[in-house]
């Protein structure tokens, strides 16, 4: 249902640190107009951690209205309450959006049972393609393919965005649920791995700055071109997918946005400025790439 390239997008704020609606109309032309095959408002990288709810339904809406059915809009709509959990996903879908993402429940570390219960939950009462969002390094627990295997059998789980960044464990998930579950790379890094083993596509970071050659390079692969995939992963996808992990996700790729003249604005607190250091990396990074306006 969902594959190809996906871009995790950023949310662009305003002079006032507020959510700029014409910001994300702009972003939504750009990465249409450069081959993205779906959009993800409110993610990690979307900043979800500092929208107030309002906010965050706010950016879902702004976001399918922008889109106009264009292309996929799967709303993040997770959180480590399974109520808060089920209101945002109601929300999305009544708003429109054809698909929601749902990380596992960070900070209070559920049990695989509990995690099981949780997803179960918003996929009963909620009516809407739900993809799971599993990144063990920011929530403190890891969804085992084997409770993904049993999520798999209810009929709006369609996909997993997988962060664990052990291929192993993806593999493992494509053993026990073959065609059941789409399997979407979670790393930037590691796309063309994932794409080897049976993944259908990337739930992308730097597709905010470089749609063009994450979607060419997703579509090549899946076309079987797969020496014309692999030579734009490591001549562009590569590198500048290291280039925004200097620090902290979101702090680099907003603030390639910005230097690239997207709309972006400023990071919200507890985010902050990038070190100096690694500034000058990413800016000469990203001159490398002729990203740069002259």
């Amino acid at each position: 249902m969902f594959s190809g390239s996906i871009v995790a997008m950023i949310t662009p704020f305003n002079e006032h640190n507020q959510i700029d609606g014409e910001g994300i109309r702009k972003l939504v032309e750009f990465h249409i107009k450069n081959g993205t095959d779906a959009i993800v408002p409110c993610g990690t990288t979307g900043e979800s951690p500092t929208l107030t709810h309002d906010e965050h339904k706010k950016v879902i809406e702004l976001t399918i209205k922008a889109v106009a059915g264009r292309v996929p809009v799967i709303a993040g709509t997770g959180s480590n309450s399974t109520a808060e959990a089920i209101d945002l996903t109601s929300y999305a879908r009544e708003a429109g959006a054809d698909g929601v993402l749902l990380v596992i429940p960070y900070y209070n570390k559920p049990t695989q049972k509990g995690l099981y219960t949780h997803f179960r939950a918003i996929a009963e009462q909620v009516d809407i393609p739900a993809v799971i969002y599993n990144i063990p390094s920011r929530a403190g627990v890891n969804l085992l393919p084997s409770t993904l295997a049993e999520l798999a059998e209810l009929k709006n789980i369609v996909a997993v965005k997988e962060a664990s960044g052990n291929l192993e464990q993806m593999a493992e998930i494509m053993y026990l649920c073959g065609d059941k579950i789409t399997l979407l790379s979670g790393d930037d890094k590691i796309i063309l791995p994932v794409l080897s083993i049976g993944g259908k596509g990337v739930i992308s970071v730097v597709a905010n700055i470089i749609p063009d050659k994450v979607s060419m390079m997703v579509d090549a692969y899946l076309k079987g071109n797969y020496q014309e995939a692999l030579e734009m992963f490591q001549k562009t996808v590569y590198p500048m997918s290291r280039s925004m992990f200097y620090e902290t996700n979101p702090i680099p790729v907003k603030t390639a946005a910005r230097l690239m003249g997207l709309p972006a604005g400023n990071l919200r607190l507890p985010l902050v400025d990038m070190e100096e250091g690694n500034f000058n990396r990413l800016k000469e990074d990203l001159n490398k790439f002729k990203l740069l306006e002259e």
